[in-house]
């Protein structure tokens, strides 16, 4: 082959490889719009998913304290954000509330499995869900915890009848309250302490010892400062409101897969203790979001 076709069929190669690499193929990667409603734990969040994308090369923008599920669903729908912060069951009773596609359950994955049946119409995906959820949980003082070797909900069934639940008003009545602790547990407590729902009524009562369990969300930043011990749904009576990250397809369209693998690896990270820690940092110590993000994904080895 002569000189000058050489030259001509290497520019041909490369305008073939520019052309791969701008659709996602390993070049030039999409930008990207994070989105949260306004929750300090959903703006920490937010944090996280755009701290790591900025490190490994992605324009972030920030839209958050845009207001609560109503407001940020459909800003995702829609394309004006591009990624948020979901929780799995939720999310699902959200979008598919009658239920007619799936319904949440008591399995992450089962839940997962609903909810993206449930966004596979309006272009979005759910990836992997994280150990750290914000759901209903009970929790105990460390001395109680201690005194009576607490550390799941079935170890509460031989000494229930000594002890004082607190929470909401309603909870008596509830499947996910008392009521679910009754039939999924086989659990009845000596008496119930009408409160708040997991609120400063709880809290204080529960540190006063006025109260020996709590309703707690299980992400409060309290279980922390107050060093209260979270005990373990381990018969699932929850409804599984683990994390997820939610995506518009057109974006992961756009990349080479790495933007999933990026958000996934926060995912496989974030556990129940670490969630509520950061919570903590953030809630009670008033530290930045910012600064709180960057450490625990420092700590993690998932930034530099």
């Amino acid at each position: 082959m002569k000189r000058g076709g050489i030259f001509a069929a290497l520019v041909a190669v490369a305008a073939v490889v520019s052309a791969c690499g701008g659709a996602g193929g390993g070049g030039t990667k999409p930008d990207v719009i994070v989105g949260s409603t306004n929750f300090y734990e959903q703006i920490t969040l937010g944090e996280l998913y755009s701290q790591i994308l900025e490190a490994n090369g992605y324009k972030v923008t920030r839209k958050f304290n845009l207001g609560n599920r109503e407001i940020v669903e459909p800003a995702l729908e829609s394309g004006q954000i591009d990624v948020d912060a979901e929780y799995l069951a939720t999310l699902l009773a959200f979008v598919d509330k009658d239920g007619t596609i799936a319904k949440p359950t008591t399995d992450p994955k089962a839940t997962q499995t609903g909810l993206q049946k449930a966004l596979d119409p309006k272009s979005l995906t759910v990836l992997d869900y994280a150990a750290a959820t914000d759901q209903n949980g009970f929790v105990v003082t460390q001395a109680t915890a201690t005194s009576k070797n607490l550390k799941k909900l079935s170890d509460l069934v031989p000494v229930a009848k000594d002890m004082v639940l607190g929470g909401p008003p309603e909870c008596p009545q509830r499947p996910f309250c008392a009521l679910g602790l009754k039939n999924t547990y086989g659990i009845t407590f000596k008496d119930f302490k009408p409160l708040d729902t997991g609120g400063p009524l709880t809290i204080t009562a529960l540190d006063g010892k006025q109260i020996d369990i709590g309703l707690l969300f299980t992400s409060d930043p309290s279980i922390v400062a107050k060093n209260f011990v979270l005990l373990d749904d381990d018969k699932h009576l929850q409804l599984a409101d683990n994390i997820a990250p939610v995506v518009r397809n057109a974006l992961l369209q756009k990349d080479d897969g790495t933007l999933k693998r990026l958000l996934n690896s926060i995912s496989a990270k974030l556990t129940q203790a670490e969630l509520n820690d950061m919570n903590k940092q953030v809630a009670v110590d008033k530290a930045d979001s910012k600064v709180v993000a960057a450490a625990w994904l420092k700590k993690q080895g998932l930034i530099k």
